[in-house]
């Protein structure tokens, strides 16, 4: 029988209004924002519902404010009675993923999210640099220049044919036009506060391992696919995770690809935007991918597993 997975976006997802349409339809979801800006000590309602997207780029801001949304959306989904066979997240999209799967309560979940914007933005700040995706080129192509190149490193692998890399500002700029002379389609730097996914960051790590440590993780009730790993992954090891995370590169086209190999036919993306959905089906065209992010994308799910 054909499985079905919950994948939860990260940072960029965001949109002006997210989970507003979901929350009034919902009072699971409506309690999601109650719980949320508690925990996180933010009004995450009326960021996520009445903010301006300049308000919502800061990292410590979006962090929370994808996460809660992305939790109040799976609200909405086990009000109507959907669960997952396996979860997988982009980035912070692990910690949604995590509370889906029951390993960390939704409050901990934001309440840890908002620690880790916060620590990455101070990480930023103190040792500045840039993202950007390279666009068209095989993922060894782009990991030579990297290695050929100091201060630069693949950050995300998207999907065959994206990978961003990060790293300090010059190195970040060179490889790009290294890229596009070797034929990349495009290069587009990211609009990021700093350079993600890579040691330039690892003051976040240091902070953020406190509050990891803290917590109790509990086996998942669905499997959780690491995109640290891309394997499925034990509640033991799930803090060291999500502070290696930090500063290791996201392997979501892995993962998603042995999500594939596991019997998932169908991708539910939970949370604001669609970026991964459009991630998934160019990762695999045999597979279904559906953004859910408001009361229409419950409605289209339904019909689609239904059929």
């Amino acid at each position: 029988m054909s499985k079905v997975a919950f994948c939860f976006p990260g940072q960029g997802s965001l949109e002006a209004g997210m989970g507003r349409e979901i929350a009034e339809a919902f009072p699971a979801a409506m309690e999601v924002f109650e719980r949320g800006s508690e925990a996180a000590g933010i009004d995450l309602q009326r960021l996520c519902f009445e903010a301006s997207l300049d308000e919502l780029l800061e990292t410590e801001i979006q962090q929370p404010a994808l996460v809660t949304t992305s939790l109040a959306v799976l609200a909405a989904l086990r009000e109507r009675g959907f669960e997952p066979d396996f979860v997988v997240g982009h980035s912070v999209g692990e910690f949604a993923a995590l509370a889906a799967a029951s390993s960390l309560g939704v409050d901990e979940a934001i309440a840890l999210v908002r620690e880790r914007g916060l620590a990455m933005a101070e990480a930023a700040r103190e040792r500045p640099g840039s993202m950007a995706a390279v666009l068209g080129l095989d993922d060894h192509v782009v990991e030579c220049l990297c290695r050929e190149i100091e201060q630069v490193w693949p950050a995300n692998y998207n999907c065959p044919g994206q990978i961003v890399v990060s790293g300090e500002d010059p190195s970040v700029d060179e490889l790009c036009g290294a890229a596009e002379e070797k034929g990349a389609r495009r290069t587009v730097k990211l609009k990021v506060s700093g350079a993600f996914h890579s040691p330039l960051v690892a003051k976040a790590a240091d902070r953020f391992r406190p509050a990891i440590e803290r917590i109790r993780f509990t086996e998942p009730v669905a499997p959780f696919m690491s995109t640290v790993t891309a394997k499925i992954e034990p509640a033991q090891r799930m803090g060291g995770l999500l502070v290696d995370q930090l500063t290791a590169p996201v392997r979501f086209t892995h993962a998603a690809s042995e999500l594939v190999r596991g019997g998932v036919k169908t991708f539910v993306e939970v949370g604001p935007g669609n970026v991964l959905s459009g991630l998934v089906k160019r990762i695999d065209k045999s597979v279904k991918a559906i953004p859910v992010n408001n009361v229409a994308g419950i409605e289209k799910l339904k019909e689609t597993l239904t059929a």
